[in-house]
């Protein structure tokens, strides 16, 4: 099984003094082998948990989406999820059209992002040419609707009420749990 990393994520994955690589592969029961030129990464299953080498493939897909090792390590849990928008669907060819979007997923100041974050409970990461997120099922559908409304032009303010909406109705939920 194979993973790629962009070159300049491959340190993120390796760690300082290769914590992180050890980490993966001591959670997921895998041998790691990167190739720091390629940024190649082959994942041998060593363990007894054949899910082993998807889980350290998906970790490896969150760190070359631009988000810390820490964050990617909350795929480890059981319920945790990855998805990735391809921002390029909502912004054509238009290299300037592409900025201007992540700048409105990202805000000012990161405000944007962060709120994203703090209602949905889910990690968001803005890198390249596409947003990523990590959470469960019911946080990645709330978040990729927000981040869905931002690409497709709606006003911050009216994406940050339907946040709050969601985020009221998920709590609701839990409490009836």
């Amino acid at each position: 099984m194979y993973a790629r990393l962009p070159k300049e994520r491959i340190g993120v994955a390796i760690g300082p003094s290769g914590e992180v690589k050890r980490e993966i592969e001591r959670r997921t029961g895998t041998r790691l082998i990167l190739d720091s030129e390629t940024g190649q990464v082959k994942i041998e299953v060593v363990g007894d948990d054949p899910l082993g080498g998807l889980n350290a493939r998906e970790v490896l897909r969150a760190i070359a989406r631009g988000f810390s090792s820490e964050r990617a390590f909350r795929l480890f849990e059981e319920d945790q999820l990855l998805e990735t928008i391809d921002i390029r669907e909502f912004a054509g060819r238009s290299e300037k059209a592409l900025v201007r979007l992540k700048g409105r997923a990202i805000g000012e100041g990161g405000k944007t992002r962060r709120i994203l974050e703090e209602t949905t409970d889910a990690y968001v990461s803005v890198y390249g040419k596409t947003i990523s997120l990590i959470g469960t099922a019911e946080q990645l559908a709330v978040a990729r609707e927000a981040v869905e409304m931002l690409l497709g032009g709606a006003k911050h303010s009216t994406v940050y009420r339907f946040l709050e909406r969601k985020r009221r109705a998920m709590k609701r939920r839990a409490v009836l749990r």
